[in-house]
């Protein structure tokens, strides 16, 4: 007779946590210039590792291929894919940032795992950060769409969508969230729309991540490096346009339509989403582009 299925993490730290709100982003799938996973590596910079999982359990490597180092012809060192949960303390309660690699395999046994995490740890609320492709001018203000387990949770102002009916692929973030939120406990999760022509990181989708966040939790967040970050990406998208002139034209377009004021539909995200899986061939090719390849 088969024993118990072990847990896919192990807690390095199990000390008492004051009201925590279990913060999770994935790099890949739904962060979009690698935005959220900036955001939550910012949050987490001087975090304590209170939990680790198992990576041999979670990982394809021949997908996800640990990094080598060699040093002067030999082997050094090999740095694997980690997926952790570190805590930080804001305001007089704890911040626990799960962040890593989105995990390849068992993804409804690590969904039941940190609803047991939750339970043990006494999790209050859960927050996805992520961040799509949009047809959106990097020119303006990023936008954000939050989601919501249910109404209340979000501030009157905040855009809830998109409207209509969204089908995409499924995410490992969107996994957990479902678990934890099917216990009763409140989730939210915040999406930052980066332009789909952003070829890189795009510091100022970040930057509106937190801000949102912490206006959501009532505290203040740093930023770290995001700021000077955001302010030299904006010099070089800048300059790409203005030697472009289709660009030119393309990003007064993009204007325009934010000028209207309005939520995209579901169709609308879902046709930019499988416009940028096409253009990218695989997850993260899209560092590789161009600020304005593909358009």
């Amino acid at each position: 007779m088969l024993g118990p299925v072990p847990p896919l993490y192990e807690m390095t730290a199990d000390v008492p946590f004051i009201e925590p709100v279990l913060i999770g982003a994935f790099d890949g799938w739904i962060d979009a210039s690698g935005a959220a996973t900036s955001a939550a590596a910012t949050l987490a910079e001087h975090g304590d590792v209170v939990a680790r999982f198992d990576a041999d359990s979670l990982y394809d490597y021949r997908a996800r291929r640990p990094v080598l180092d060699v040093v002067d012809g030999t082997l050094a060192r090999l740095e694997w894919p980690e997926l952790t949960m570190r805590s930080v303390e804001a305001a007089g309660r704890h911040l626990l940032v799960l962040s890593g690699p989105e995990p390849d395999y068992r993804w409804r046994q690590l969904g039941s795992d940190v609803v047991d995490l939750c339970g043990r740890v006494g999790v209050v609320q859960w927050v996805s950060l992520g961040a799509i492709p949009a047809a959106v001018p990097h020119t303006r203000p990023v936008p954000v769409l939050a989601t919501a387990s249910k109404t209340g949770l979000l501030h009157e102002d905040e855009s809830q969508g998109p409207q209509g009916l969204l089908r995409v692929p499924g995410a490992a973030l969107s996994t957990l969230e479902l678990a934890v939120s099917g216990t009763g406990t409140p989730a939210v999760g915040f999406f930052a729309q980066v332009p789909h022509y952003v070829g890189g990181p795009f510091a100022v989708a970040s930057i509106a991540l937190l801000e949102h966040l912490g206006r959501h939790l009532g505290v203040d967040l740093p930023l770290g490096s995001l700021v000077n970050d955001a302010q030299e990406q904006r010099e070089r998208l800048d300059a790409a346009v203005a030697a472009d002139e289709d660009a030119t034209g393309y990003l007064q377009r993009l204007e325009a339509l934010a000028g209207e004021d309005r939520l995209p539909s579901g169709d609308e995200l879902a046709s930019e989403i499988e416009r940028f899986l096409s253009e990218t061939g695989r997850e993260g090719d899209d560092e590789q582009r161009g600020p304005f390849e593909g358009r």
